[in-house]
Parts: C-alpha cells; structure tokens; sequence
C-alpha cells in the first residue's frame, strides 16, 4: 500500500520533479535566503543573535537537501534550489537593500533562469 507521502513524490510528467522535490526546492531556498539575510545583519550589526539564527538556518538547510534526495534525483533539487534562490535575491537586493539593477542585468538574469530552467525540465538519458 502506497503512503501520502509517496503519492506527492510520484514524479510530475516524468520529469523526475515530484510534489516533495519542488517543495524541497522551495525550502531550501527560503532557508538559505533567510541565512543570507542573517549574515547581513550580522555584519551590519555585530548582534551574534543574526549570526544564530543564520547558522541554525544552514544545519536545517542541510537537513532538508539530505532528506530530499530520498524523493528526488540530486541535480534536480539542486537545479532548482538554485534558480529559485536567485530569483529570491534579486528581490531581496532590490526591496531589503535598494540595488536597482540596470536593464542588461536583467536580460542576463532571465537568459540565466531560461537556461537553467531548461536544465532542470529537459529529460534525461537513462
């Protein structure tokens, strides 16, 4: 008998990208932007309470991406992990910091995330 929790790792339109590995990415990159944020307070502030919460954030990071290899194929957690974290900086950047970014940067960062979507979407050889 098949669990919950093996029904949402079923693969999504055999991509290899299943309910649990896209959340995993999701997490993982939430985690690891909110460790980001932590260590720039850290050094703005020299409050080791940021420097805490951060390094707590990268041992749950971690605990997260070993629990989801058991869901989904590494690259493509990582893949994903990746593009979504940049994404979730270039917000960050732009509404946390005040970078505006000119319009060839932005036409780098969608040729970037086209490219490596494609990475993460295209199938594989088995």
């Amino acid at each position: 008998m098949e669990s919950n929790l093996d029904t949402m790792a079923a693969p999504i339109a055999d991509r290899g990208i299943s309910l649990v590995g896209l959340g995993a990415m999701f997490a993982l990159a939430a985690l690891d932007l909110a460790a980001a944020y932590c260590a720039v307070r850290y050094l703005r502030t020299g409050h080791w309470g940021w420097w805490t919460v951060g390094a707590a954030g990268m041992v749950a990071l971690f605990a997260v991406y070993a629990a989801s290899l058991e869901y989904a194929e590494l690259a493509t957690v990582t893949l994903g992990w990746i593009v979504i974290l940049q994404v979730g900086v270039v917000v960050m950047d732009r509404y946390a910091n005040g970078i505006v970014l000119p319009p060839g940067k932005w036409l780098a960062i969608a040729a970037i995330l086209v490219l490596m979507t494609y990475l993460l979407l295209a199938p594989n050889r088995r």
